[in-house]
């Protein structure tokens, strides 16, 4: 667990670095980091929740080009391999049929296990979650419960003629930390927690950078959804999903 600990704080001056090198102003996609006033606490429990969240203004007409279920699973790709490439490949991400882990370099050091992702998308809302099995990060009492990571967006107006925002929330709840049961809740304040923050602003801000990345296999288009063609088409034209959708065999 100590070298986990000493890996991981190296991987905090990494992602500063990459950070500070990477900044750059987008001139179509304007980003302003909108986290709620608590952004991150402890339940009476022991629990964590931590929402960081971010307005992105563009034109109307771009963002009708984006608006579509199958870049919901694009945005989700994006994320994890936003997280590799901000710690230069030291935290990684491996997908299987049944789980995703993000693990330190190689696969014994597993710190986060992941069910697969599942997707709920109906008109101007959308929204990726994939809830926390297990993993070092994740002390016993978190272990297969009600722990989750998610990403959920809602189009809104703009006060800007022209222009609409696409709202975007990170967040994660239900999270037992290992280190705060282990040495206490300031260590993983000071370590784990920031951590996370910096990474998900640095996400958040790179999506007006970047485009989205590609998914692994691109389960909107090619999938067979169960009562599917009708289901398929929606999520492929951009129409109301309108059901849950359990991604078993997608790259995210």
């Amino acid at each position: 667990m100590a070298i986990v600990f000493g890996v991981m704080g190296a991987a905090l001056i990494v992602v500063l670095v990459f950070l500070w090198r990477r900044r750059r102003v987008s001139r179509s996609i304007e980003v302003k980091i909108v986290d709620p006033r608590e952004s991150t606490y402890f339940d009476s429990v022991g629990a964590v929740r931590s929402i960081q969240a971010a307005d992105l203004t563009m034109a109307e007409g771009k963002l009708d080009e984006l608006w579509q279920p199958v870049n919901l699973e694009r945005l989700a790709r994006t994320y994890w391999h936003f997280l590799s490439r901000a710690t230069l490949g030291l935290v990684r991400v491996i997908y299987t049929p049944e789980a995703r882990f993000v693990v330190l370099v190689t696969r014994p050091f597993v710190l986060l296990r992941f069910q697969p992702p599942e997707y709920e998308s109906k008109g101007d809302w959308g929204l990726v979650r994939w809830r926390i099995e297990n993993g070092l990060l994740v002390s016993q009492k978190g272990y297969d419960g009600d722990g989750y990571l998610q990403i959920e967006t809602d189009r809104r107006p703009s006060t800007r003629e022209g222009y609409a925002i696409a709202h975007v929330e990170v967040e994660v709840a239900n999270f037992y930390p290992s280190i705060a049961s282990r040495v206490g809740r300031w260590f993983y304040e000071a370590t784990q927690s920031r951590m996370h923050v910096i990474v998900t602003h640095g996400f958040l801000r790179s999506l007006a950078r970047h485009g989205l990345a590609e998914s692994h296999v691109g389960r909107f288009l090619t999938a067979d959804v169960e009562h599917g063609a009708d289901a398929e088409s929606s999520v492929a034209t951009g129409q109301d999903l309108g059901t849950r959708v359990r991604a078993n065999r997608d790259g995210n």
